[in-house]
């Protein structure tokens, strides 16, 4: 990166307009898993009309309510800033200098750009009028994987990778990490924030396994069709004993990292 390029790039990233903007991202986040949170326990109780419990059925919600397509614009843009900011402060940020603990740096920041930015895109796509559907893509990339010499071992790697996040999320929530994102409030705010964000991440990080574990059923079946992200996952805890609440409990948290992402719009550390 030349000098002057790598300035641009630092005061972009310490911009207060732009850091207003990327704060919004994490409210639009919000809104997401409040929404696949809700189609979650609607699916659990038998009223989900065939909405998909996860990204896509959100935003297809958001896409179907009144001023939706505003909506969709404004969370596509805010969520891209929030994007953009993670990759520069993954490239940018030198706080963190000694060689392992700045290659975990670049390597978290630059992968929670990536998902923003995915999200973003897809946000873009549905107020855009198009859709898409997040269990055929998952299906069909395993089938991709599946298709090619060795493609096997590439979709138990992922499996494999998405269980290891669902762990490190669930530890997160209890050891309360997430605490080190963001400047805690006092008060009720502040108890109100670790409980949102102790029960968020332990479900998210639940929810997560379960997509790893249907790469894994889909590799070892040799059958894509079993790989189907999120909604799969949540669809697959229907037979399991006490299966209904357990995707209940799940989309609850679900919803309740959803509003521990707006107190994180306003106290997260950019």
């Amino acid at each position: 990166m030349t000098p002057s390029a790598n300035r641009a790039a630092h005061a972009t990233k310490n911009s207060s307009a732009f850091r207003t903007v990327a704060r919004a991202g994490f409210a639009a986040s919000g809104v997401v898993h409040v929404l696949i949170g809700i189609i979650a326990i609607s699916l659990a109780t038998g009223g989900s009309g065939g909405e998909q419990a996860d990204q896509s059925g959100a935003l297809q919600q958001l896409a179907s309510a009144p001023g939706g397509v505003f909506l969709l614009w404004a969370a596509a843009v805010s969520l891209a800033a929030l994007g953009v900011w993670h990759l520069l402060s993954a490239f940018l940020d030198r706080s963190v200098s000694s060689g392992a603990d700045r290659a975990k740096h670049m390597v978290k920041n630059g992968a929670k750009g990536i998902v923003y930015l995915t999200i973003a895109f897809s946000a873009g796509v549905f107020a855009a009028g198009g859709s898409a559907n997040s269990s055929s893509s998952t299906s069909s990339l395993t089938a991709d994987l599946l298709a090619v010499p060795g493609g096997v071992f590439l979709v138990v790697a992922i499996g494999l990778v998405l269980i290891g996040i669902a762990g490190y999320l669930v530890f997160k929530g209890v050891t309360r990490r997430f605490e080190r994102d963001l400047r805690v409030p006092g008060g009720v705010a502040g108890r109100a924030v670790r409980v949102l964000g102790t029960v968020g991440y332990v479900a998210r990080g639940l929810a997560l396994a379960g997509v790893g574990v249907l790469f894994l059923v889909g590799a070892i079946t040799n059958d894509p069709e079993k790989s189907t992200g999120l909604d799969g996952a949540l669809r697959s805890f229907v037979d399991l004993p006490a299966g209904v609440v357990v995707i209940i409990l799940i989309g609850a948290g679900w919803i309740a990292y959803g509003v521990y992402a707006f107190f994180r719009a306003r106290f997260a550390r950019l």
